[in-house]
């Protein structure tokens, strides 16, 4: 305990230092961790390097296909460029799931007009012929679930919600049901497919794609735009009582097993007797867009900080860098990766995968038993404009492992007011990346990680 308290000490005062002037093309000659996070908000280009290449040379990467398999070739090749380490790709298998190629919504009375759309991961198809039925309105997911058994024979649910953009992110939550469970639900009542206004907060005709729950005889589901599907519910206030009748056609089909994998790679520690840290990301997208934002970007800012903290001199533990697969469509290489290591201690978990946008929030889940330490990583990004909180962090989706271990979490929280216009449409492109706010990610995650890889204590208590 003595020994960690000297740490914090040593660690309190190289903080405390003033950086000094930076080169706009190099940082300087024995850089501390502090000085690459100040050289990193300026100049760092590594993030985007990553970030442009993967969406330039591969494009999307939908799980479990040949462009993801792509994707994480390209990512390996990155890595072992830029000096990482035990650089590799643990395969895993999944059933995969593919879109098809005809992704079609016409109401054909009383107001004949195209929709635009796009199946949910893991719809059924409607056939090429597609299915034509009356639509049935729900205001929300509580008010589809109340429904009769019954009620929905033969007919497509349409259903909305009133998501609004948020910093945190949190409507996500509120609104998420429609796609995750609206077409289970659905298919209890009888529908023989459902549509949802899609899970989002921009007003272009894009619709966002995502998962819904897969169940036995599984039905059809599409995401119609936010402008569509505000034009659907005028339709139903025009009606006067007739049938709205939907022509819809969607073409998934599921390809059977096939095999994903998580890229991981590191930046090798002084002493492997510690947990290394965990600094994750994922490698996938849907067929729709790039994934510049989700995840591309992600997979970029923590690459950059490991390897901004290795040009610090080598850090006391490990950062491992773990680029997951599959995780669009169900968390499947979270999980893998957490089967294949459970037994393999991790010092703390820590993922990017909100986007680009700058990072407003520090949250940890030792703030009680580790107080020094979450005090001073707070206190290291405050100058980067970051606020730290008593919110007990959670984890984001691919560090399943440090969960089931029960372990030390951080969550560098991204401003998320833009994220759902962009989330699971096609317009997740590079140009929507800011570069500016992309490289602040990058600083503050160097400043945390820099800390972490070097505190010789255990992270959660501090002894």
């Amino acid at each position: 305990m003595i020994k960690t308290k000297l740490a914090l000490a040593a660690l309190s005062l190289s903080l405390a230092a003033s950086p000094i002037a930076l080169s706009a093309h190099e940082p300087p000659a024995n850089a501390t961790v502090e000085q690459m996070a100040d050289h990193a908000l300026e100049y760092d280009k590594l993030a985007w390097d990553f970030v442009e290449g993967i969406t330039t040379e591969v494009g999307p990467r939908q799980a479990g296909t040949e462009a993801e398999k792509r994707g994480r070739e390209w990512a390996m090749a990155w890595m072992r460029k830029h000096g990482f380490q035990n650089v590799a790709d643990e395969p895993f298998e999944m059933e995969t799931w593919v879109p098809g190629t005809m992704h079609h919504a016409e109401i054909t009375s009383p107001f004949p007009q195209p929709l635009v759309i796009q199946p949910l991961g893991g719809s059924a198809s409607t056939g090429p012929e597609g299915i034509t039925a009356e639509v049935v309105y729900f205001e929300t997911i509580g008010d589809l679930n109340a429904a009769p058994e019954g009620s929905l024979n033969g007919k497509i649910a349409y259903i909305s919600h009133s998501m609004t953009p948020t910093q945190d992110g949190s409507q996500y939550g509120f609104a998420g049901p429609a796609r995750w469970v609206g077409a289970s639900i659905a298919k209890q009542k009888g529908a023989v497919a459902t549509v949802i206004k899609s899970v989002g907060t921009d007003y272009h005709r894009n619709p966002h794609t995502g998962g819904t729950r897969v169940v036995e005889n599984m039905i059809p589901a599409g995401a119609l735009t936010l402008p569509d599907a505000a034009n659907l519910e005028r339709m139903f206030a025009r009606a006067d009582g007739k049938p709205i009748v939907m022509k819809l056609v969607l073409t998934p089909e599921n390809i059977g097993t096939q095999v994903s994998g998580n890229v991981l790679g590191e930046i090798v520690g002084r002493d492997p007797s510690l947990p290394p840290i965990l600094v994750a990301c994922h490698i996938d997208s849907w067929w729709n867009a790039p994934g510049a934002f989700d995840d591309g970007a992600g997979c970029g800012i923590v690459a950059a900080a490991a390897l901004n903290v290795a040009k610090s001199g080598q850090p006391l533990r490990t950062i491992r860098v773990l680029m997951a697969g599959a995780e669009e469509v169900g968390l499947y290489g979270s999980v893998a990766y957490s089967k294949a290591h459970i037994d393999e201690p991790i010092g703390v978990g820590i993922e990017s995968d909100f986007g680009a946008d700058r990072i407003w929030q520090f949250q940890s889940n030792f703030r009680e038993t580790n107080p020094q330490l979450h005090a001073m990583l707070a206190s290291s990004v405050a100058r980067f404009g970051v606020a730290g909180s008593s919110t007990v962090a959670t984890g984001g989706a691919d560090i399943n492992i440090s969960r089931d271990q029960k372990g030390p979490i951080i969550d560098l929280q991204q401003d998320g007011t833009r994220y759902f216009d962009l989330h699971h449409t096609p317009d997740d492109t590079l140009d929507k990346i800011d570069p500016v706010q992309l490289r602040q990610n990058v600083a503050v995650w160097t400043q945390v990680v820099g800390i972490l890889a070097n505190y010789p204590g255990d992270i959660a208590t501090g002894e």
